[in-house]
C-alpha cells in the first residue's frame, strides 16, 4: 500500500478528563468520516495539568486506564489505526524520593482496537522563559529510555512527542532504522512556537526524506497555559502539505508514499554520515 489518507486532530483540553475524550471522539469520528485510516492526536490528549500532585490525583495505570480503554474501543469501531499522541499514565515504580510518577506514554491503537506499540517521551521539558512562564517536566513525569518503531501497512512509524523534536539524533536514528513517517504530537508553548514549530518540524522531513505528522494542542488553556496549536503534515521534501490554525480541529491529507524514495534517492544523506569522534 503506497496511499493513505493521514490526519491530525488538534485539542485544547483542560482538566475535565472526559470532556476532553468527548473532545477528542468527536473529531476521531470527524476524521474516519472523511476517510482517514490514520488518526494522530496531540500530547496529553485526555488532560492538560501541571500540578503534580492533581495529576497523580487523575491518573491510574495504563491497564486501568478507561480513557485507554475508550480509545481503542473506538479504533476497533472504526477499524482505523488510532495513534493517542500522549496520555499520562502512572509508570511503574517510584522516583528517588520515593513518589511515584507518571509516564508521558504515547500509544498506536489498530483497527483490531490493540495497542500495536507505545512510547514514553525521552526528552523532558525543563525550562524557564523569558516571559516567565516555567516548566519542570521532570518532576511529574519519567523520561523514557527507548526508540520506537511500528509497522503501518504503509511503511514504519518512528515515535517522538514535542521537545523530542529539538534532538535531531532522535529522528535520524528512527529513520536510519526505516522509518517513513515521523510522528511528533505536541502542545508547544505560543511563544517558542510561533518561534520555532514550523522551522522545527520541517527541518525533521528534510534531513530524513519523511513525512512529518504533527497534532498539536491551541489555544488558552483551563490551567492558563497557551499552547500554539497549528498542527502541522510535512512531506518528506519539507512542504507543508496542510496547517491547522489555533482552533480545535481536525486536518487532512492524502500521502503518497513513494515520494519517500523519491525524496531520499535526490538527497541520499541517510547514508552519508561521517563518524566526527
Amino acid at each position: 500500500m503506497t496511499q493513505i489518507r493521514a490526519a491530525c486532530v488538534q485539542l485544547r483540553a483542560g482538566r475535565d478528563i472526559v470532556a476532553n475524550l468527548d473532545q477528542a471522539q468527536d473529531l476521531i469520528l470527524q476524521a474516519a468520516k472523511d476517510g482517514c485510516v490514520y488518526i494522530q492526536t496531540p500530547e496529553q490528549t485526555a488532560t492538560m495539568e501541571l500540578n503534580r500532585a492533581k495529576l497523580l490525583e487523575k491518573i491510574s495505570s495504563q491497564e486501568q486506564d478507561e480513557g485507554i480503554k475508550r480509545l481503542r474501543s473506538l479504533a476497533k469501531a472504526l477499524g482505523i489505526w488510532l495513534h493517542i499522541g500522549s496520555m499520562a499514565v502512572l509508570a511503574d515504580g517510584l522516583d528517588d524520593a520515593g513518589r511515584p510518577k507518571a509516564a508521558n506514554r504515547s500509544f498506536l491503537i489498530g483497527p483490531d482496537g490493540a495497542i500495536k506499540a507505545q512510547y514514553d517521551k525521552i526528552h523532558m521539558f525543563d525550562v524557564d522563559l523569558a516571559n516567565g512562564e516555567s516548566y519542570r517536566e521532570s518532576a511529574s513525569f519519567q523520561a523514557g529510555r527507548e526508540l520506537v518503531l511500528a509497522s503501518l501497512p504503509w511503511g514504519q512509524l518512528g515515535f517522538s512527542i514535542c521537545y523530542d523534536v529539538r534532538f535531531p539524533h532522535l529522528y535520524r536514528a528512527l529513520s536510519q532504522k526505516g522509518a517513513s513517517l515521523l510522528a511528533v504530537p505536541a502542545a508547544f508553548t505560543a511563544k517558542t512556537g510561533a518561534a520555532h514549530w514550523h522551522i522545527l518540524l520541517r527541518a525533521r522531513a528534510i534531513e530524513n526524506g519523511a513525512f512529518v505528522l504533527a497534532a498539536a494542542q491551541g489555544g488558552l488553556h483551563e490551567n492558563g497555559r497557551r499552547t500554539y496549536g497549528h498542527s502541522l503534515i510535512i512531506d518528506p521534501w519539507g512542504t507543508i502539505l496542510v496547517e491547522a490554525g489555533e482552533e480545535p480541529c481536525f486536518i487532512a491529507a492524502d500521502l503518497d508514499m513513494g515520494q519517500v524514495d523519491v525524496c531520499r534517492s535526490a538527497v541520499p544523506s541517510l547514508g552519508h554520515d561521517v563518524d566526527m569522534a
